[in-house]
């Protein structure tokens, strides 16, 4: 549960909506981590363009990247 209320469906806007859809139908459901990242406009663009050079690198297979994310995560303690 993070401390910091996150954006609901309702509050979210057009692009927001399209973002949150896009994210619920990659994982599932909206991550609360976006939803954070919402109240801010350029830091959700920012995670989300990040995201996207990430996922468009070709020097490491993406088994690996994946791979590598996971163990990151699982360091740190984050539960996505």
């Amino acid at each position: 549960m993070a401390r910091i209320e996150g954006v609901r469906d309702e509050e979210a806007g057009f692009l927001t909506k399209r973002v949150f859809s896009a994210a619920a139908k990659q994982v599932g459901a909206v991550p609360d981590p976006l939803r954070i990242m919402a109240k801010s406009r350029a830091t959700m663009w920012g995670a989300g363009l990040l995201q996207i050079s990430l996922d468009r690198g070709q020097t490491v297979p993406a088994r690996l990247k994946t791979l590598a994310c996971l163990k990151a995560a699982s360091m740190i303690g984050c539960v996505f």
